[in-house]
C-alpha cells in the first residue's frame, strides 16, 4: 500500500495473486472472500415507507430509523415491513431530512431548512433548534451525538456544537476557528476528537472545535468516520480516502481497486470490513480497500436505484438508504471457498464501543 501526502493523493492499485498459497510464497497478503449479502428492499410500493429518497439510516435495539427527504423520519420496529412516519405535524422542523442519530430514546434529526429536531420520547413530540439557538444555518446536512454532546454539519454554516441537549449551540466556521470550509457534509466524534467532512477536505479538531487541522484539500468530502485509529473519508470524486495518521496523509481506494463508483456519499467500518455507499451501488471491502465486492440492483435485491446515499451495519445486518430505492436490508450467507478463506458473517465485533456514546 502506498501512502501519500494530503496535498498529493494518488490512487493505490490492488495487488492480485492467484490464491492463498501463492500469496504466501510471494510474501503478500491474500484477498479473502466475505459473506455474501442478500438484500430485501422496502419502498413506498411494498411498505408504508413515506418516501423513497433516504439520506440517512440507523439501527439500534431492533428499531430502524430512516431519514427521508420529503417524508420526514420513518421508524420501523418489525424489520422494515411497516413504518411510522414523523413529520412537521408531529413538530419536526422540516420533512426534508439529511441524517439521523439516536441515543436511547432520544432521536436527533438533521433537517434541511428546519434546523435540528430532537425527540426524547421516540418521536412522539419534537423540539427544534435553529439559528436562533446558535446554529450557523438551518440547512443541516449531518448530525452526530456522543457522550452528551451534539455535533451538526450544515450548508454554509460550519459545525454546530451543543452540550445542553440542543438548547444552545456554538458555531465553528472558517473565520472563527479555521475550519476548511463552511459546507460540512458530515461530522463525527470519537475520544475527544471531532472530524468534519467539508467541501474542501477533512477538518480535525482535538480542542472542541476551537481550532482545526485541515487535509485532503481541494476535494469535497461527503462523510467521515473513525475506527480503531483509522480515518475513512467518503469523497465526491476520488473514492474512499483512508488515513492511519489522523489525516496527515491519505491513501485513496477507487474504481481502479474495484469500487463501484468514485462518487461516495457515506462510509462505515466494522470489524475490519469497510462499507462504501457509492453512486454505483454498495461496495464492501475486507482488505483495507485493496479490492471490493459490489452490490447493485442487478445482483443483490436492491431495487430501483443504485445511488446509495447511506450505509450502516449492526449485528451482521447491513442497512442502506438510496436516492430513489428506499431502505435496503442485507443479511449474510457464507461464500463457498474457491481457494480463498470465507468469512462467515459480517458481524460488528466492536459495535458496542462504536455506538453513539
Amino acid at each position: 500500500m502506498t501512502t501519500m501526502s494530503a496535498r498529493r493523493v494518488r490512487r493505490a492499485r490492488p495487488i492480485l495473486c492467484a490464491g492463498v498459497g501463492l500469496c504466501a510464497v510471494l510474501g503478500m497478503s491474500a484477498t479473502f472472500a466475505h459473506a455474501s449479502l442478500t438484500f430485501t428492499s422496502y419502498t413506498t410500493s411494498n411498505s408504508t415507507l413515506s418516501n423513497d429518497v433516504v439520506f440517512g439510516v440507523y439501527e439500534t435495539g431492533g428499531t430502524i430509523y430512516a431519514a427521508t427527504f420529503g417524508g420526514g423520519l420513518n421508524v420501523s420496529t418489525n424489520g422494515g415491513s411497516s413504518w411510522t412516519s414523523y413529520t412537521t405535524t408531529n413538530g419536526l422542523g422540516s420533512n426534508n431530512l439529511r441524517a439521523v442519530s439516536v441515543i436511547g430514546s432520544t432521536i436527533y434529526a438533521a433537517t434541511f431548512g428546519g434546523g435540528l429536531s430532537v425527540s426524547t420520547n421516540n418521536g412522539t413530540t419534537w423540539t427544534t433548534s435553529t439559528t436562533a439557538n446558535g446554529l450557523g444555518s438551518n440547512n443541516l446536512l449531518s448530525v452526530y451525538a456522543s457522550s452528551g454532546t451534539i455535533y451538526t454539519g450544515s450548508f454554509n454554516g460550519g459545525v454546530g456544537i451543543s452540550t445542553d441537549g440542543g438548547a444552545t449551540f456554538s458555531k465553528r466556521d472558517v473565520l472563527n476557528s479555521g475550519l476548511a470550509n463552511n459546507v460540512v457534509n458530515g461530522v463525527f466524534a470519537s475520544g475527544g476528537t471531532i472530524y468534519a467532512a467539508t467541501n474542501n477536505g477533512v477538518s480535525v479538531s482535538s480542542n472542541g472545535g476551537v481550532s482545526w487541522s485541515n487535509s485532503f484539500g481541494g476535494t469535497a468530502i461527503m462523510a467521515v468516520y473513525e475506527s480503531g485509529g483509522t480515518l475513512y473519508a467518503a469523497t465526491n470524486t476520488a473514492g474512499v480516502g483512508i488515513s492511519t495518521d489522523g489525516g496527515a496523509t491519505w491513501t485513496t481506494r477507487d474504481t481502479l481497486n474495484g469500487l463501484a463508483s468514485n462518487e461516495v456519499s457515506s462510509v462505515f467500518e466494522s470489524g475490519g470490513t469497510i462499507y462504501a455507499a457509492t453512486s454505483g451501488g454498495l461496495s464492501i471491502s475486507t482488505n483495507g480497500g485493496t479490492s471490493w465486492t459490489n452490490y447493485t440492483t442487478a445482483n443483490s435485491g436492491l431495487v430501483l436505484d443504485n445511488r446509495i446515499r447511506a450505509v450502516f451495519e449492526s449485528g451482521g445486518t447491513v442497512y442502506t438508504g438510496s436516492f430513489g430505492g428506499g431502505v435496503g436490508i442485507g443479511t449474510t450467507s457464507a461464500v463457498p471457498g474457491s481457494g480463498l478463506a470465507a468469512i462467515g458473517t459480517l458481524g460488528l465485533a466492536g459495535l458496542a464501543r462504536r455506538r453513539r456514546r
